[in-house]
């Protein structure tokens, strides 16, 4: 398959297309499954197909759109390692909902939310930002989250063991049995989205 994408791409020569191809195979870690179907592939490996035919035409940007969704944890170590070799010498733009994705691979970051651009940046200078204001506290009451959710700005809550975790921005310690945590980069996408719901509800 990748021979008969190469020739589509305009790589006649065959010397040219095997030593390419070959390249490519070793690159992605496919040499040793080159002669299985594709159809026989996991999805990690499928991926890994994906950036040898696009690198067939040595481009100098390669976007990718959600490429570790659905990966186990070592297809996505794979991967993302992947990803990062081949960012040494061309740009790679990375749209995901995986924040841990971004603060691996990223050396930049953007938010965007509703086609806005919310936030763009380093991710160690986002997180930097946030030093000291994230608050987290367990709730044990709806009713109890519900009274908190109403005094300060909340960044997000899960159920962790049956039970409520608020986190909250607040440039002060918000009392009320709260403790600093240190932020993640779902920190800083909460907040920005935040912002821009008060934003919008202002205008």
């Amino acid at each position: 398959m990748l021979h008969h994408l190469a020739v589509m791409k305009g790589v006649t020569s065959s010397a040219e297309r095997k030593e390419t191809v070959d390249a490519l195979l070793n690159q992605t870690n496919l040499w040793d499954t080159r002669n299985r179907a594709l159809s026989t592939f996991s999805g990690g490996m499928k991926q890994r197909f994906g950036i040898a035919q696009a690198l067939l035409a040595n481009p100098r940007l390669i976007i990718v759109d959600e490429p570790t969704a659905g990966l186990d944890p070592a297809e996505r170590n794979r991967f993302l390692n992947l990803l990062s070799s081949i960012g040494r010498d061309r740009t790679v733009i990375l749209s995901t909902h995986i924040v841990d994705d971004v603060r691996q691979l990223c050396p930049r970051m953007a938010i965007m939310g509703d086609g806005e651009l919310l936030l763009d940046g380093a991710p160690s200078e986002t997180l930097a930002a946030l030093n000291g204001r994230v608050w987290r506290k367990i709730v044990g009451s709806d009713d109890e989250l519900r009274g908190l959710e109403s005094q300060f700005s909340v960044l997000s809550t899960c159920l962790i063991a049956g039970q409520h975790e608020i986190r909250v921005y607040s440039k002060s310690d918000p009392g009320q049995g709260f403790e600093v945590v240190d932020s993640g980069l779902e920190d800083v996408y909460f907040l920005e989205l935040s912002r821009q719901k008060k934003r919008h509800a202002v205008n």
